[in-house]
């Protein structure tokens, strides 16, 4: 085997498409049967839409929302908009990961569902890579790609330094009908946290928040905490009050870490969540992760037909991968902090509304250029 993808998002997913497009064995690992829902803002930037093209998935034929226009309240409701200078769309991952694995299984790509990942080990002798799988399974491969997103076990028994440190952060998420403009994606702040909402495929809309297990354990469950501090935003209050909610629980993901990653662990290389997670706010995790899947799939296939040792790809990816997304990955934790709390989202907010281009010079230190791969 060439390549196996431990994880079958975005980033594993559209790697997967890559490397086999360029005629490598690829074997992708996704734990849970497509289709399924996933924690996620569910917006990507255009930035993408060249390299998905070159890889022949485009969105268009799942018919996503167009989004054109950026809105931020604070949480008073204090509003400020803005044009979105690259635009963005829309599209849920029950639907578009599906399209993924559709298209990569069509195309001679392994994807092997339901099952799990417990161990990666390197065999300097062979200059291989063991991947162990739950039942005693084993999968030997020249490259192994982690793309299993926000956290796993794999994080322990890599022992990934970030796994060692609790974080106080989770995500919850539905899907809505609302009356909201389809082409505006908005994020609104209260105490301890902030939510989106954007359009996605026919009339539906994500809705998606973080906030603290803090606020959740002082309010007891989701629905009291939505209707005592996500309510006290009249803009979150209109959603909870009036949207048609599409299912009655939301999914919900703990332990949300945005501490450092390393790009490289014990020789896999990690791309989409795994290497890194950019802030909710900054709303450009999914095109991170995409763009993550081109770079690792270009400097596997350097190694796989013997252009780069080794030790030069591992350096060569950390290198590239600190370069595109480390500086975006700094400004998202900034400007995270500079929302959450009250007074100062309040302040932030008003200063931002008499200064337009403080409001776009933000929105470019976190999105990228449009690319091909």
């Amino acid at each position: 085997m060439d390549v196996v993808i431990i994880g079958g998002g975005l980033a594993g997913l559209c790697a997967a498409l890559d490397l086999r497009g360029r005629g490598y064995a690829v074997t992708v690992l996704e734990r849970r049967q497509y289709p399924f829902h996933r924690v996620c803002g569910e917006y990507i930037s255009n930035e993408v839409l060249p390299y998905l093209a070159k890889l022949g998935a485009s969105p268009d034929v799942l018919a996503p929302a167009r989004i054109s226009e950026f809105q931020l309240s604070s949480p008073a409701g204090r509003v400020l908009s803005a044009p979105l200078d690259l635009g963005g769309f829309g599209i849920s991952r029950y639907v578009l990961d599906e399209h993924l694995q559709a298209l990569a299984a069509a195309r001679g790509v392994q994807v092997l569902q339901g099952t799990t990942a417990t161990a990666v080990r390197f065999e300097a002798a062979t200059d291989e890579q063991v991947v162990e799988l739950q039942g005693g399974q084993e999968l030997r491969a020249r490259v192994v790609l982690g793309a299993y997103g926000k956290r796993s076990t794999l994080d322990r028994q890599l022992q990934r330094a970030f796994f060692q440190q609790r974080s106080p952060y989770l995500g919850v998420k539905y899907h809505l009908r609302f009356d909201q403009p389809r082409n505006l994606i908005a994020l609104h702040n209260f105490a301890d946290g902030y939510a989106g909402i954007s359009a996605i495929e026919q009339d539906k809309y994500c809705f998606c928040y973080l906030t603290t297990r803090q606020n959740l354990k002082k309010h007891g469950t989701i629905p009291a905490l939505e209707k005592v501090v996500l309510a006290r935003n009249p803009l979150l209050r209109r959603i909870l009050q009036e949207a048609e909610f599409l299912y009655p629980q939301p999914e919900v993901i703990n332990e949300i870490s945005f501490a450092p990653k390393q790009a490289v662990e014990d020789h896999v290389l990690m791309c989409g969540d795994a290497a890194g997670l950019i802030t909710p706010l900054c709303g450009n995790g999914m095109a991170m992760a995409i763009h993550g899947a081109s770079v690792a799939a270009r400097h596997s296939a350097a190694f796989l037909e013997g252009a780069l040792g080794r030790a030069a790809l591992e350096v060569a990816y950390q290198q590239e991968w600190q370069q595109l997304f480390g500086q975006r990955l700094r400004v998202g934790w900034a400007i995270q902090r500079l929302f959450g709390q009250p007074v100062l989202s309040e302040a932030v907010v008003s200063a931002l509304r008499f200064w337009p281009a403080g409001i776009r010079a933000l929105m470019q230190q976190t999105h990228g250029h449009a690319w091909e791969g």
